[in-house]
């Protein structure tokens, strides 16, 4: 078999795997509110998260994609099998810190992880000039300032919906069950828009590197069959689910209702989708883990167990230099094996 397939082949199936612990890291995020307030059981909220992912990634557009496949570092100038090395080494980094994460129950940012990984991979495996570090910090400032803006925007909105709601019955929490059902479904379709791209985009950028692909002059296009197979890998990632965070979401926190649930879906929906449409990477872990923190606080800052949200934001800060440096030791390794 010819060397830059077998390469391409082994980059492909470690994208979609990372793309699967993806689905699996993040089925968290998007199902632990509506399982918390028992507005769906685990199963269905689990299986209409997978469908809805499937949808997002599927249907509604590549921006993401394109800003992975070509923003972070120009792949015409990383041409060959040294350059594919350099990917697979920030795949492994980007899984291996999802794993981790994922074992001590961390709602840590998939996104974060793999953009930390491709950073690191270039910078050891190419050193500092082929980053565009101007688009490197303007993700990473996108990516810092999203979960605070999911808190506040998810804050001003709990309390305008309490205005609205404070003189309703009772009844009115099955109302908040109703639309909870539909904000999840929502948050699921943006989630799926914004995170299966980052992979769509790592696969394109590695078959432009050994030359299986040459796209349009000046634009990035992603193939039919690289949109479904990182969208089928999406959706069983999220199937499966990571039950270790769910429980540090759903419960870990404070305790959820269906107000909450919808208020905080609702904002990161629109947060997510929108970014999605403009080709940002964020992280969609940060923006529903704070959106749901402030949907919490505009009931009462103390319900909130801020210990576990501070362990949540360390999680955050320390994710792209330690997957940075795992992909680096990752190219340190493999570059010796393919010299």
């Amino acid at each position: 078999m010819d060397t830059t397939i077998l390469i391409a082949g082994v980059v492909v199936v470690l994208a979609l795997f990372f793309d699967f612990t993806n689905g699996f890291h993040d089925s968290a995020n998007q199902v632990a509110t509506v399982i918390a307030s028992r507005t769906l059981s685990p199963e269905v909220a689990l299986l209409s998260a997978a469908a809805a992912n499937f949808i997002g990634a599927y249907f509604l557009g590549t921006a993401v994609a394109e800003t992975i496949g070509k923003g972070i570092v120009d792949p015409t100038k990383m041409v060959g099998i040294s350059g594919s090395v350099v990917i697979i080494s920030a795949l492994v980094g980007a899984i291996l810190w999802n794993l981790i994460t994922w074992y001590f129950g961390i709602p840590s940012s998939s996104s974060h992880s793999l953009i930390g990984g491709l950073i690191g991979a270039f910078f050891f495996g190419w050193g500092p000039q082929p980053i565009n570090w101007n688009k490197v910090w303007h993700i990473i400032l996108i990516m810092i300032a999203s979960p605070f803006v999911g808190l506040i925007i998810t804050y001003i909105f709990t309390r305008l919906t309490l205005v609205f709601s404070q003189w309703s019955t009772p009844k009115a929490n099955e109302v908040f069950k109703k639309l909870q059902i539909v904000s999840s479904i929502t948050q699921a379709l943006s989630h799926g828009t914004n995170d299966a791209q980052k992979t769509m985009g790592v696969i394109v950028f590695a078959l432009i590197i050994l030359g299986l692909y040459k796209p349009p002059e000046g634009h990035i296009t992603v193939p039919h069959w690289i949109i479904i197979s990182c969208s089928i890998a999406m959706c069983l990632g999220t199937a499966l689910g990571g039950w270790r965070i769910i429980k540090t979401l759903g419960s870990g926190l404070y305790k959820i209702r269906p107000i909450h649930g919808f208020a905080s879906q609702t904002a990161s929906t629109l947060i997510i989708y929108f970014t999605a449409v403009f080709g940002f990477p964020i992280s969609t872990t940060q923006v529903i883990s704070s959106s749901v923190m402030g949907a919490g606080a505009a009931f009462r800052p103390k319900m909130i167990r801020w210990q576990v949200a501070q362990d949540m934001a360390v999680a955050w800060l320390i994710t792209i230099p330690s997957s940075g440096l795992i992909a680096g030791l990752c190219f340190f390794i493999l570059s010796r094996i393919f010299k």
